[in-house]
């Protein structure tokens, strides 16, 4: 797992979106940061590659992959979508999984 910087912490942690689940908007249980965009082997270290998940979601991650990818694109500019679309064309990705997820 990767360490995020200090200030993307801190950060993240005044920011209402990283106080419930993304996935089901819940808070009654604790909430763990997840590295969604894993880019050249690496986690990414970005404040929209990161979503907050109730630790039973993350535990179950491969269930909720596809919205959380949908979630972490929706978060993302055009212009940092291109920096990791290399191998994978993240805009036509995001345009993919919006027409499954709205």
């Amino acid at each position: 797992m990767r360490k995020i910087p200090k200030q993307l912490m801190e950060d993240m942690a005044n920011d209402k979106f990283y106080k419930q689940c993304c996935i089901t908007g819940r808070t009654d249980e604790k909430i763990e940061w997840h590295h969604n965009l894993i880019y050249a082997g690496r986690q990414v270290n970005e404040k929209w590659c990161i979503l907050p998940l109730l630790k039973s979601v993350h535990r179950d991650i491969v269930k909720y992959k596809e919205a959380c990818d949908w979630i972490m694109l929706n978060r993302a500019t055009d212009e940092e979508l291109e920096r990791y679309s290399k191998a994978i064309n993240y805009k036509r990705e995001r345009d993919r999984l919006n027409k499954i997820y709205g």
